[in-house]
């Protein structure tokens, strides 16, 4: 996906928005959530994976669900929220953002 729509993943909360825009741009067209679940799915990790890399998270799963629990002990569901922001209800940028608020900040080993 990454290499086919140009877009730049480089891990950085910043790279949150133009995922947004990408689904944004899926829903504005029409593309039915079948044909998107797959790729849906990819960009909630990615963002998942950039909350982990900002504030030192750990993946967690259980029963084929995927959560991201930052070092204060909240869990984050970023495939979920992917799905929200299909159906023009959630932002994978303000979920990055309210996971690294609040003390939540990896300052590295």
């Amino acid at each position: 996906m990454r290499e086919g729509a140009r877009l730049c993943l480089d891990y950085s909360a910043q790279s949150l928005w133009r995922v947004d825009r990408m689904i944004d741009d899926l829903r504005r067209e029409g593309t039915p959530y079948a044909a998107v679940q797959s790729v849906l799915r990819g960009f909630g990790a990615y963002a998942g994976e950039v909350i982990v890399r900002q504030t030192g998270a750990e993946w967690w799963t259980a029963g084929g669900d995927h959560w991201v629990r930052t070092p204060d002990g909240r869990l984050w569901d970023p495939i979920d929220e992917a799905r929200r922001c299909f159906a023009d209800q959630g932002s994978l940028r303000l979920l990055c953002r309210d996971a690294t608020v609040g003390g939540s900040a990896y300052q590295g080993p």
